[in-house]
């Protein structure tokens, strides 16, 4: 398989998270094959010359002429076999369609709804008559259709986005100018959260996320030094919940609920993923809420950082800590019965179930409640009401997933 990049309308200037056009399919490609797919620059070699270092394995062509024509010498110096992945430099796509379109045989054709923006699939031994003549990319997809190329419908596309518990069809955009970039960076920003989640993760930190991830893409900051700061927050607030010094706390435990967003966010916008940072992310996410409820019931009792376990044992806050960390465990477990039946989360089953996500019992929804008690002077019958909060979620995932098994849905 080969990356085939028609440069010659790209402007290497016109960023979108801080990659040009053409390196945004050069990455996206590559990261969804897990492979250095050889690329050729076609038609403008200034716009490979600035593209960054690492990607100096590129084949850069001073082709001329129509689209068509340099498409079909392209296509001519493919060996027996191999196939072609097309794309215009002024475009930008859904990277999901290179994992879509790579596997597939035959020539195929992924195109917006107008047909003028297209990611080709094409193979070795297509007959180039047809295209030789087609001066821009909409009447290259016209004759390519003509001459028999499949058409990738939405319908043939798996939309759903398991990472995210969504469906997002796939899509093509041109990007010509700033307006046009300003509208595709906002529209993938919006398109790589969650389709169930928290209230405060949908509707109060996106602000905070989307003026964080932009200057981190440009400075090219890696996701998983956002996931490094956000792990020493996380234990930072502990001791100082502990100590009953929470202004220090929440600082430290709102800036990690922020930055929890933003890795994410950041990854999935610069193609940079990957298996050790999803397990730090993820793995964070779990281990750390029973830290925090215990840190703010030590805090609550006046307890300090290390109290004699006999005496922490025989306080209320403890007790009542311990309660809301064993549900919390539970509520793990039986969250876990339905992903390990139907491989996806709970919360993606129905529309009442991403309904029920926004409030249920979880770290966004449970500090800014116990953030309110300490405001209040109530900090210790908000943290009743969370462990209750935390009962009645599980009862009420219990519940659900009883229900979608036994009636086999």
């Amino acid at each position: 398989m080969r990356l085939w990049i028609d440069a010659a309308p790209a402007d290497p200037t016109l960023r979108v998270f801080g990659m040009s056009l053409i390196e945004r399919h050069i990455r996206g490609a590559r990261h969804k094959a897990g492979v250095a797919i050889p690329a050729t620059i076609d038609g403008n070699p200034a716009a490979a010359a600035a593209l960054p270092g690492d990607l100096a394995d590129l084949q850069a062509v001073a082709g001329d002429g129509p689209v068509g024509r340099r498409l079909a010498t392209a296509l001519r110096g493919l060996s027996a076999g191999e196939a072609l992945l097309a794309v215009a430099g002024d475009s930008a796509v859904d990277q999901r369609l290179y994992g879509e379109l790579r596997p597939r045989r035959g020539n195929w054709v992924a195109t917006d709804e107008n047909g003028s923006v297209a990611l080709l699939r094409l193979e070795a031994g297509t007959s180039t008559a047809a295209i030789e003549d087609a001066r821009d990319w909409p009447a290259l997809v016209a004759a390519l259709l003509a001459g028999g190329a499949n058409r990738l419908r939405q319908e043939d596309f798996t939309a759903h986005i398991a990472v995210l518990r969504r469906d997002l069809p796939f899509w093509l955009r041109r990007v010509g100018d700033d307006g046009e970039r300003a509208r595709l960076e906002r529209f993938m920003f919006e398109a790589s959260y969650k389709g169930s989640t928290d209230f405060f993760t949908k509707y109060v930190y996106p602000p905070l996320v989307w003026l964080s991830v932009r200057p981190l893409a440009r400075w090219r900051v890696h996701p998983n030094t956002v996931t490094a700061v956000s792990i020493v927050l996380t234990f930072a607030a502990v001791p100082f919940f502990a100590l009953g010094w929470w202004f220090l706390g929440l600082l430290c435990a709102y800036g990690m609920s922020v930055l929890d967003s933003v890795d994410g966010k950041l990854a999935r916008l610069t193609f940079s993923d990957s298996a050790l940072g999803n397990l730090l992310d993820h793995g964070l996410d779990i281990v750390h809420p029973p830290l925090w409820y215990l840190g703010w019931a030590l805090g609550l009792a006046g307890l300090g950082l290390a109290p004699p376990l006999d005496a922490a044992l025989a306080t209320p806050e403890i007790q009542a800590a311990l309660v809301l960390i064993g549900f919390y465990v539970l509520d793990r477990l039986v969250l876990a019965v339905y992903k390990a039946r139907f491989k996806r989360g709970l919360h993606a089953h129905a529309r009442i179930d991403g309904l029920v996500r926004t409030v249920i019992s979880r770290r966004n929804i449970n500090l800014p409640l116990f953030t309110v008690g300490l405001i209040l002077g109530l900090g210790w019958p908000i943290f009743l009401l969370i462990v209750a909060w935390q009962v009645a979620t599980v009862l009420w995932h219990a519940g659900r997933t009883a229900w979608i098994l036994l009636r086999g849905e």
